[in-house]
């Protein structure tokens, strides 16, 4: 566990958030299955309000406080390191995970710019990796300069697609996502990490959705995580293997080795620091929990008429699942699932809030329409995760029925 400072005790900071106010009303039972950004693991959640007393320091300055902040630092900077199976040197912490993937592209382009400025990404990666990428395009008036590889209708990168894309001149980086988000399909990393070898062409994967819920990846040069997917802060985490040419001259060369110039806040470390020793030390039985629940919910959307379940049944992400149904659009469907105290999602995991149609459903050739996304929460964040999703499965078709009626088109 990371340490806290002696004789501080994290229920001396805060109490507890499930006490409510002596005479409050009581709250609507509300069921989270939508924890793309879901809350803080408990025992994190102790930890960032321990460090807020401990920690606040800035790590770079030389007076006592700043020294006992940089060590808290390290130390986090150690953990989340060793889990993921890189160097401490190698590990940065950015703002966000979202930054952190643009910023790896951006770095592996930047070093790497007097041999081309092309990029090849599969056509369901993160906007973070896309929206840059075609505005950079754009710019240049070349669309030549990105290539959103095709995916077939489970969502999984076309290899030889990738291959074919992987040997046009001028491409300095590659980007492929550990498995979706939104679909929860796993891609094949070491087969395309291999074809991008071959090339000398460096492969970041965002494993944003993946962190802490699966198998860590090892097919790698350039990773990306962010430590909401286990239970953490909104932190970003980037790593860049040794060996590995990576720079952004906007950045500061004495802030996280380089990589940014936003010093991290130290109390934000070490919760995902202590988040990422918490969740993988109940990995397994939590993964076979989601995944079994998350089939539970698979099998009760298949059975409303007109609906299509979409990504891989079996290579698949154990929390996440996304289902289509005709005649009805997301907004509408996740009002009513809100209305009935359920928590969900709609449309791609990295621009839900505008509620658009979904890039990964429309590259995958699938239904868009009436897309909900069920993202489980950590079994330690919630309590009643089964029971929550067995009542889920209960009221999944006689809402979406009910949605239909409203719309009249109940009998189509």
């Amino acid at each position: 566990m990371v340490s806290h400072d002696p004789g501080t005790s994290p229920g001396q900071v805060a109490a507890s958030p499930s006490t409510p106010p002596v005479g409050a009303p009581a709250a609507a039972r509300r069921r989270l299955l939508d924890a793309a950004s879901g809350p803080l693991h408990p025992v994190a959640r102790d930890t960032l309000l321990a460090a807020v007393e401990v920690g606040w320091a800035d790590p770079a300055r030389l007076h006592a406080e700043g020294r006992r902040a940089a060590a808290l630092l390290d130390r986090s900077r150690e953990v989340v390191a060793s889990g993921l199976g890189a160097r401490p040197g190698d590990v940065s912490f950015l703002p966000s995970g979202p930054t952190a993937l643009s910023r790896a592209v951006e770095g592996v382009a930047y070093a790497a710019r007097r041999r081309g400025a092309r990029t090849v990404a599969s056509a369901v990666e993160h906007s973070a990796v896309l929206v840059p990428a075609r505005a950079r395009a754009a710019a240049a008036d070349d669309p030549g300069l990105l290539a959103e590889v095709a995916v077939d209708s489970m969502g999984r990168v076309d290899l030889a697609a990738w291959r074919e894309a992987l040997g046009v001149p001028g491409t300095v980086v590659a980007a492929l996502q550990s498995a979706n988000g939104e679909v929860g399909t796993r891609q094949p990393l070491g087969a395309a990490r291999e074809a991008a070898t071959a090339h000398g062409i460096p492969v970041v994967v965002d494993a944003m959705a993946s962190l802490g819920r699966d198998d860590v990846p090892t097919d790698w040069d350039v990773l990306v995580g962010d430590a909401r997917s286990w239970g953490g802060p909104p932190l970003g985490v980037l790593v860049v293997r040794e060996g590995v040419r990576w720079h952004w001259p906007a950045s500061r060369a004495d802030v996280e080795h380089g990589r940014t110039d936003v010093v991290p806040w130290v109390p934000l470390a070490l919760a995902a620091a202590e988040a990422w020793q918490q969740t993988s030390a109940t990995r397994g039985s939590d993964s076979r929990l989601t995944r079994a629940l998350v089939d539970d919910v698979r099998c009760a959307a298949a059975l409303v008429p007109d609906t299509q379940v979409v990504g891989d049944p079996e290579d698949r992400l154990p929390h996440v699942m996304t289902f289509s149904s005709l005649y009805v659009d997301g907004e509408a469907v996740v009002g009513a699932f809100d209305a009935a105290g359920y928590a969900v999602a709609s449309g791609s995991a990295c621009t839900s809030s505008t509620l658009e149609p979904s890039h990964v459903l429309a590259a995958m050739g699938v239904l868009t329409h009436g897309n909900v996304r069920v993202t489980l929460p950590l079994p330690a964040v919630s309590g009643t995760l089964a029971d929550d999703v067995a009542a889920f499965t209960a009221a999944l078709a006689p809402t979406i029925r009910s949605v239909r009626d409203q719309l009249g088109v109940g009998d189509l």
